[in-house]
């Protein structure tokens, strides 16, 4: 894998736990707001697995910013 897209999974996850600070929510809220375990919150947020489109959609939706500033 090349790795600028390491990079790339690193940038989202710090994308997602800046957003989730922002608003003010723990990785167990978020988690039960995009109806997942707070244990996959934290591997997005390390960047030890990827969401994939659907979760990118529902944690946008549940921090309330557009998904594209996820992935920018």
């Amino acid at each position: 894998m090349p790795d600028w897209v390491s990079t790339r999974r690193r940038e989202i996850g710090a994308r997602i736990r800046a957003a989730r600070h922002h608003a003010g929510l723990t990785q167990l809220q978020l988690g039960e707001r995009v109806g997942r375990d707070h244990r996959t919150i934290h591997r997005w947020e390390y960047a030890q697995r990827v969401p994939d489109l659907e979760d990118l959609l529902l944690l946008a939706d549940a921090l309330s910013i557009p998904a594209a500033d996820l992935i920018r």
